[in-house]
């Protein structure tokens, strides 16, 4: 689950991270106040306007400004709330901007120069360990860092068991050519920030940049956090945090239906039972000559209610030329399935306007089979993985 960079800030902070504060505004007016209410606590003069959508580049995009005055504040806010915000990692149409955060200037003049690096903490699967990743070349993209500058990039593996050791903290700070006040600042704030990271049940932390301020402070300047979902019922509180706006509406509706539902840019649906059959239907989508349109998984059961909504939820892409139903019957019968989606043709009548192969294997298959065969349904029937294969071709070139 991804968290805008306010709420991502607000786990930071309470894990003891230090953080460019700021105040999350819908409106204008609501603006305007939190940069007043925030001059009083902080004493910034100038403020950073920042849109909050589910992506970064948002700079690069028009959508984080400075405001050097109230005015500034009031008028800054009023082009982005409501904007359609465009970055790399937004679709082609861009995002809603529904909130902006101001937050406090932290560039201000002082004994030294302001440094930015870049900070992340994940879990590397290749090894099982839990990996800080850290540059000096903070607030550029770190794809870019990687591509042009790779000894730049540093990394550093924590075990789970034993946890950040105070030496690995302290080679960080040094890799980041930091000394005196910063140096100690930069270990307290990487410790912290990995304990945030465990104890939170995030699945990747990304702060970029964090500042080293001109007093030598350390801090969070941003915050890219996505928690992991299977662990959302132990935090209730950050469950609270989602923001469905930023989501795919299609795949928010596949998720309280209960169906794993991702939508992707091809042109053949599939609707099948278990994640490893769906990678493979995916690649037997792409050998037939389509693209898959979707990956959705309807688990283990596939009643005609349950294969209704999967239709119904394809059928909202309107790339989708056709649906490949992909089965195996090993918990529930090929039957059964069967009748579901001869039940589900029935319902849904007119609106299933493309041609569904239907591939059922495993438990009582043949009946399966006979049972579509013998509907009088527009359902394509196959028993093997090429035959589908072909039929999927068939419908695509006719």
């Amino acid at each position: 689950m991804n968290l805008h960079e306010y709420q991502g800030k607000e786990i930071l902070s309470s894990f003891g991270v230090r953080i460019q504060r700021g105040i999350v505004a819908s409106t204008p007016a609501e603006a305007v106040a939190a940069a007043k209410k925030l001059t009083e606590e902080t004493g910034t003069g100038w403020h950073v306007i920042k849109a909050q959508i589910h992506a970064g580049g948002r700079g690069k995009g028009g959508g984080v400004k400075l405001a050097k005055n109230i005015a500034d504040v009031e008028r800054i806010s009023g082009e982005i709330l409501g904007m359609m915000l465009i970055t790399p990692q937004t679709p082609a149409e861009g995002k809603l901007v529904n909130q902006v955060l101001i937050a406090e200037d932290v560039y201000y003049p002082g004994d030294s120069k302001p440094e930015e690096f870049y900070i992340s903490v994940l879990l590397n699967r290749a090894t099982g360990k839990n990996m800080i990743m850290y540059s000096t070349e903070g607030g550029m993209d770190i794809e870019t860092v990687a591509e042009e500058t790779p000894h730049l990039i540093f990394t550093e593996e924590i075990d789970p068991l034993l946890g950040i050791m105070p030496f690995q903290a302290r080679k960080i700070a040094f890799n980041l050519g930091l000394s005196g006040t910063a140096f100690k600042e930069m270990t307290q704030f990487v410790t912290a920030l990995y304990t945030a990271y465990i104890k939170s049940d995030s699945s990747m932390f990304e702060i970029n940049p964090v500042l080293k301020t001109s007093d030598d402070k350390i801090m969070a300047v941003d915050a890219k956090v996505s928690l992991d979902e299977n662990a959302l019922y132990r935090h209730k509180d950050y469950e609270a945090m989602r923001d469905l706006r930023e989501e795919n509406p299609i795949e928010v509706e596949a998720k309280a239906a209960g169906l794993n539902y991702v939508k992707l840019d091809g042109n053949v649906g599939c609707m099948v039972n278990g994640a490893g059959l769906a990678m493979g239907t995916m690649d037997l989508i792409k050998e037939s000559g389509g693209e898959p349109a979707n990956f959705l998984d309807v688990g283990g059961t596939a009643d005609a209610q349950r294969v209704e909504t999967a239709f119904g939820i394809i059928l909202k892409d309107p790339n989708v030329k056709a649906i490949l139903v992909n089965i195996f019957g090993g918990i529930v019968r090929c039957d059964r399935v069967a009748q579901g989606v001869v039940d589900a043709y029935k319902n849904m009548g007119d609106k299933i306007t493309v041609p569904i192969i239907c591939r059922l294997q495993g438990t009582n298959a043949k009946e399966a089979k006979e049972l579509i065969d013998n509907s009088g349904m527009k359902i394509i029937s196959a028993t093997e993985f090429q035959e589908a294969a072909d039929k999927v071709q068939e419908v695509l070139s006719a």
